[in-house]
């Protein structure tokens, strides 16, 4: 425990010491999560999410968001999603947003269990209202999580997550936007989850494009009800 311990504090001491450079945000995220299962086909979850521009200083950004989602079985889930994303210019918060955002969305994820190796594969469709301007676009991720303390990731499990997310739209460029992230995580007991990594978006426009390294924080609650059936359920960050 202790060896993974010492990896998290260098996390945060090597974004720290980044801060320095302008170009390191963070992403806070804390999420609330109702999983399906066998006997419960109905689940949902609901998010907040808080980026800076500074590593924990000049706040620009928030999104809440939430869902319906339905397991077809146990590794096929559906899902319908709505939230609300504002960005500000964070030298001067105080003038209101530069962008609003209203979003709807209809997902597929499909887990793969190969014994310490779990793969989850998203699909997403999205309707946006940009500043009332509409907009589709079109998301893939493959999330990879390694339990490294257990086989399972469950209660008082160490694991490592990597992912990488391609956003694609229906008008030319049709590339938009690229997410890479890696992360430890660190499973407390059946409901509470603590993440801490990085994020990279990188961000495709005609005239320039741009990227940005971002320190991640994610807090996650799991909701478990009572009588369910026992069934490994991937730590996943649901935006």
């Amino acid at each position: 425990m202790l060896k993974y311990l010492s990896i998290l504090l260098l996390i945060l001491i090597t974004s720290s010491v980044l801060a320095q450079n302008s170009n390191v945000g963070t992403w806070g995220i804390a999420t609330v999560v109702l999983p399906g299962d066998s006997t419960h086909k109905w689940g949902g979850y609901s998010e907040l999410q808080v980026r800076t521009n500074d590593v924990l200083n000049n706040f620009m950004y928030y999104e809440v968001k939430a869902g319906i989602s339905y397991d077809i079985d146990k590794n096929f889930t559906a899902l319908l999603g709505t939230g609300r994303y504002t960005t500000y210019d964070y030298q001067n918060v105080n003038a209101g947003p530069t962008t609003t955002e209203t979003r709807f969305w209809e997902q597929i994820t499909t887990n793969q269990f190969l014994y310490r190796l779990k793969l989850e594969h998203r699909y997403r469709a999205e309707q946006r209202w940009v500043n009332n301007a509409y907009r589709n676009r079109f998301r893939y991720r493959l999330n990879v999580f390694i339990p490294l303390n257990n086989t399972k990731i469950e209660a008082k499990t160490w694991f490592l997550s990597v992912f990488d997310e391609v956003f694609l739209n229906n008008q030319a460029p049709n590339f938009e936007r690229n997410r890479v992230s890696a992360a430890l995580g660190y499973q407390l007991d059946k409901s509470w989850i603590l993440q801490a990594g990085w994020i990279n978006q990188y961000n495709y426009l005609p005239t320039i494009s741009n990227d940005k390294n971002n320190l991640m924080l994610i807090l996650m609650y799991r909701i478990n009800r009572k009588h369910a059936t026992a069934r490994e359920h991937l730590p996943t960050t649901s935006d």
